[in-house]
């Protein structure tokens, strides 16, 4: 089955919701094959590369709460991601335009190596503090995971994969897509958030049911040629 997963890279519930995803698919059947494509969704679009706000006045002031409740809720999405054995590490993060990180997962997809960009990302941002809109950190990232660093410097010195970014940003629109994570599976069902990994599985199961089910065509029986012949 196919699965696609609108995210961005500074969103703790996509990090989140990565990891319930990736539980839900380990209890599948062994003969269930789930081909995940990771789709660009930037949650601030406009956001400048060089952010002097931290991340809990970002948030104070997006949200118009006082710092400290940024911090409370911070720390319980760190918490959560404990619980999965993922760090958040919340004083660190650098919050920043997420587009060229968008544009390296795409070279990445291109190289068979998106799912380990979307991880390594993720782990950049969020568990070690990252510059994720800094060209040197991206370049970093991307030679982790065995991009050669002579193709993740001409794609992020040009408008390489631009293009593929604003495609899936217009595709979210079409399904009405408006916060992440979320997950299209067939083209039929759609999750949104970092739902219980209970509730990938109910749905996963589902998807791959229906692949298995054959509907036959109730009316009259066509010409057709079987093992004793043709009729």
């Amino acid at each position: 089955m196919k699965v696609e997963i609108w995210s961005d890279i500074a969103c703790p519930f996509c990090y989140l919701g990565k990891h319930h995803f990736d539980e839900a698919v380990k209890s599948l059947p062994g003969d269930a094959e789930v081909d995940v494509e990771w789709k660009s969704f930037e949650l601030d679009p406009n956001a400048e590369r060089d952010i002097k706000e931290d991340l809990y006045t970002k948030l104070a002031n997006k949200y118009g709460r006082d710092r400290e409740w940024a911090v409370e809720s911070s720390n319980a999405i760190a918490d959560k991601g404990k619980a999965l054995g993922l760090e958040f590490n919340m004083d660190k993060i650098v919050p920043t335009n997420t587009f060229d990180a968008h544009r390296l997962l795409h070279l990445a997809k291109s190289k068979g190596k998106q799912i380990e960009a979307e991880e390594a990302l993720f782990e950049a941002y969020f568990r070690d503090g990252k510059h994720v809109g800094n060209h040197e950190d991206l370049i970093a990232v991307g030679k982790q995971i065995g991009l050669e660093e002579k193709d993740v410097k001409s794609m992020l010195s040009s408008d390489q994969f631009a293009e593929e970014v604003r495609e899936d940003e217009a595709l979210s629109r079409e399904f009405r897509i408006s916060g992440v994570p979320f997950f299209v599976i067939n083209r039929k069902y759609g999750i949104s958030g970092a739902q219980p990994v209970e509730h990938f599985v109910q749905m996963l199961s589902k998807a791959q049911n229906e692949e298995k089910e054959l509907i036959m065509d109730t009316g009259e029986k066509g010409e057709a040629c079987g093992v004793d012949g043709c009729d």
